[in-house]
């Protein structure tokens, strides 16, 4: 953890950094900018975040909107998931496939229809350290002659409010009935008389919504939340509540030689309802043979916390690796995602993970590894 006098000036800022300096937030480098990990403690924005409600600046995360002919039937060759069935004010989280299936990235389209020369519009929003090579993938593959491209990463502020009274607190600000609005449902409105993209998304496993705005806009709306008791949180608690709903983070769970199916999202692959894309032959060839490995949920006793790299065992041999771990702040014992043999995958299945050099018994459990009472059904 840096702080803000003596980071490396380097690192891009968002339009709220100031406003975290004043809260005293302890900052990191992350993805090529200089992000708060805590304002206040983990603990404590981890907990506001499941019980009440908390605020997190995402604002490094690229936002791209995309206007055009056909848009999202060329949209469609760069996934796996069936963007067809798509009404205006839906979205489908799913994932950037390169040539040998595995994962450029991890995104959400979000479809706002077409206008009456069927000129479709589509939000997309990418990964902060990913957002230049998204945009450079995405690019290569689309008409430059009917499909408009704008790059907002930079012009736009985004705020993900969550946690149970998260939507209570965003309601007044709008005039539109938030309850309406399913999972994965967005809309765009107007907050303190400007226009905002509101979407009924999140990264915590909590009901919530991410909130896209121009900068004094945002800067307002953070101060606003703020003063009404909304907890300002870092991307340490973002970490600890991502992992409790077995979220993945690209570049630890998730890469470019990993393909959705054994990434465990093979939910989002439609190979039956869709025509070509990238990486389709790899993904059929998988679901005929089975992967050689999958992401499984692990869990471990007492504080042996499993972390980012730690090897996983069987019967004293190296078969896999933990790509994410921590001690679940909510349930109470450590717990972990990693990559182990598919004949390893199953649940109950006793294993082993590497800690300071000494092994610790480990199992297999159902992700995730917890599921919040609070969250919108699609």
């Amino acid at each position: 953890m840096a702080n803000p006098e003596n980071t490396n000036q380097s690192l891009a800022r968002t339009p709220l950094y100031q406003m975290g300096v004043e809260l005293k937030a302890k900052f990191t480098s992350f993805g090529g900018w200089e992000m708060p990990i805590q304002y206040s403690s983990i603990i404590e924005e981890h907990n506001s975040v499941r019980n009440t409600a908390g605020m997190f600046d995402i604002s490094h995360m690229g936002k791209f909107i995309l206007q055009g002919q056909n848009l999202i039937s060329q949209l469609e060759y760069l996934v796996p998931s069936d963007l067809s069935r798509l009404q205006p004010g839906q979205a489908q989280y799913t994932v950037l496939l390169n040539h040998k299936g595995g994962i450029v990235d991890d995104i959400i389209i979000y479809y706002q229809g077409a206008d009456s020369f069927d000129t479709q519009k589509v939000v997309i929003i990418v990964n902060a350290a990913t957002t230049d090579k998204d945009k450079t993938w995405i690019l290569a593959h689309l008409d430059p002659n009917t499909v408009e491209f704008q790059d907002l990463s930079g012009d736009k502020i985004l705020i993900a409010v969550q946690g149970p009274t998260a939507t209570n607190h965003l309601q007044s600000l709008v005039t539109e009935d938030l309850s309406a609005i399913k999972a994965f449902g967005h809309l765009e409105t107007t907050i303190f008389g400007k226009y905002a993209f509101l979407a009924r998304t999140g990264y915590t496993g909590e009901d919530g919504f991410e909130v896209m705005v121009d900068s004094a806009v945002g800067i307002d709306l953070w101060q606003d939340l703020y003063n009404v008791g909304v907890v300002p949180c870092g991307l340490g608690c973002r970490d600890t509540l991502r992992l409790e709903a077995a979220m993945a983070l690209y570049g630890q769970d998730i890469d470019d030689t990993i393909t959705p199916l054994e990434a465990g999202l093979g939910w989002l692959v439609h190979l039956d309802t869709k025509g070509d894309f990238i990486g389709r032959e790899v993904l059929i060839q998988q679901k005929a043979e089975g992967v050689p490995r999958k992401l499984v949920g692990l869990q471990t006793q007492g504080r042996n916390i499993p972390r980012h790299g730690y090897p996983v065992l069987s019967l004293g041999q190296v078969v896999g690796e933990v790509t994410s771990g921590t001690l679940s702040l909510t349930l109470g014992y450590p717990i972990a995602l990693a990559y182990v043999p598919s004949q390893l995958a199953t649940v109950k299945q006793q294993l082993e993970v590497e800690i300071r050099g000494k092994a610790y018994p480990a199992v297999v459990v159902k992700r995730p590894f917890y599921r919040s009472k609070n969250r919108v059904i699609k």
